[in-house]
């Protein structure tokens, strides 16, 4: 008996540390393994891309860069589900509504089991359809390198998707550190097996699309079976599991403004695709110029998104801390955390942006060492007009998630879509038919900086809104 019981103080504490611990331990211990477990969810991409440029071919990098839209939306759906669920976990828990939090994570992972496997089936079945539709050039070599990659990717859709999505649930229980061992497996596994199955196998891009997937069911398997056990505050118990719409609308409408984000995303990576495919083959010069188009900005979205994931990562960090205060009415714990995520988060994009301006063509020889004329001289310069307004965007992406938490996601979902699509859409058409490939390249700094503008107009409305809370609650403790 007394086994069984003693578990329960440690795991209500590590819940009730959220409103109690100091802010700045918090968001450290808390960005910390998430950064860790971002920078790592990255790797499986950059590696992928890294061993296929070095062992397979530059053109190759483009294959990859034309099935991004479609793993994309795949992640568009764990983040739904993953990020809604743990913010209804965090707030739940905030609240002392333990059993709702625990019936939200009983959905959470239901709800990715079978999308994911839905995903699996669709995509098998319409492969081509789909893949006729990803902005290569007929004919292009680069887009025989994403069906054979992309194929083999399917399979394993349900596991990217429940290791992806159930982490973010076992963080908002106070767990980080379980959170970045799972995505820390699934990287360690796949830079192992990359260059096994590529240069040892001779698989090509197929051995990065069977490493990348036996990867992700390790941390699959590993996160679940950690919800399962006996340390999480709240336990996995799908024996008890009785579906309910309401939970799942709650879910849904937590985890939508990051879900739209990542969808349009997709749908900005299939117009980008497109774009670079047709001017680049006009504006290089060479015979494949739309496939080294894409392969270029392939690596600068790499190197970009090795960037940004610390700074997703100090947004998730943040996350459960936002979550918890609030729902427990500590409104100047939500003031701290927030502006210490801001401060964290433009750090990284500044030191991002001194290395990518600094030292371009070094980062991307990291990917292509033996890269064509062409290559060399449009990539680096892409990289330095792509990261122009990088020192911006730590804040816009954390303000963005202060709505979410404030029980305001319509106006974290138009402040998310602001850089993603409504200003970067018709940058791009307009820029991309003016400059052709260089304006095309140019459309995303310039969405950015107007983007920042509109975003701080906004934040300032709702501190102050937080701000009135914070006086109201010390004036009834009063």
């Amino acid at each position: 008996m007394s086994d069984s019981a003693s578990p329960k103080p440690k795991t209500v504490d590590a819940a009730d540390r959220l409103g109690t611990e100091s802010v700045g331990k918090l968001l450290l211990r808390f960005s910390v393994p998430a950064i860790t477990g971002m920078l790592v969810n990255a790797l499986y991409n950059v590696v992928d891309r890294i061993f296929v440029g070095r062992g397979v071919n530059e053109v190759a990098l483009g294959g990859l860069s034309l099935v991004m839209p479609l793993m994309t939306i795949t992640m568009a759906f764990a983040m739904l589900f993953g990020i809604g669920s743990a913010n209804m976990i965090s707030m739940r828990l905030g609240q002392g509504r333990r059993q709702d939090a625990e019936n939200a994570l009983n959905h959470c992972l239901i709800l990715l089991l079978v999308t994911g496997l839905v995903i699996m089936a669709a995509g098998i079945i319409f492969i081509d359809p789909i893949l006729s539709i990803l902005g290569a050039q007929d004919g292009s070599e680069a887009l025989d390198y994403a069906r054979r990659y992309y194929r083999i990717i399917l399979y394993g859709s349900v596991f990217g998707m429940v290791g992806f999505g159930f982490s973010h649930c076992t963080r908002a229980q106070g767990f980080p550190t379980i959170t970045m061992i799972s995505m820390l497996l699934g990287a360690v596994l796949n830079t192992i097996l990359d260059p096994l199955f590529i240069f040892v196998l001779k698989w090509g891009v197929e051995g990065a699309a069977w490493a990348t997937i036996i990867s992700q069911l390790a941390s699959a398997i590993w996160i679940i079976s950690f919800n399962s056990g006996k340390k999480p505050v709240i336990r996995l118990k799908l024996g008890a599991f009785k579906p309910s719409l309401r939970i799942i609308i709650d879910i849904m409408s937590f985890g939508s403004a990051q879900f739209l984000l990542q969808f349009v995303m997709s749908g900005v990576q299939l117009l980008y695709n497109t774009s670079m495919g047709w001017y680049g083959a006009i504006t290089l010069g060479v015979a494949n110029g739309g496939d080294i188009a894409l392969s270029g900005m392939n690596i600068v979205n790499s190197i970009s998104m090795l960037i940004f994931m610390p700074v997703f990562g100090i947004n998730q960090g943040a996350q459960p801390i936002l979550g918890y205060n609030y729902g427990a009415k500590k409104f100047d714990r939500v003031m701290s955390a927030y502006l210490r995520a801001i401060t964290a988060a433009t750090a990284i994009c500044i030191v991002g942006f001194i290395v990518t301006e600094s030292i371009p063509l070094v980062l991307i020889r990291l990917f292509a060492p033996d890269g064509s004329a062409a290559l060399l001289s449009f990539a680096p310069w892409a990289m330095r007009v792509a990261m122009l307004m990088l020192p911006l965007n730590g804040f816009s992406i954390v303000s963005s998630n202060l709505f979410v938490v404030t029980g305001r996601p319509k106006i974290s979902i138009v402040l998310s879509l602001l850089r993603q699509f409504i200003i970067l859409i018709p940058c791009l058409l307009i820029f991309g038919k003016i400059w052709q490939l260089h304006g095309v390249v140019a459309a995303a700094p310039v969405s950015d900086g107007i983007a920042f503008f509109l975003t701080g107009g906004l934040i300032i409305f709702e501190l102050k809104k937080l701000n009135r809370q914070k006086k109201e609650m010390k004036e009834l403790a009063a």
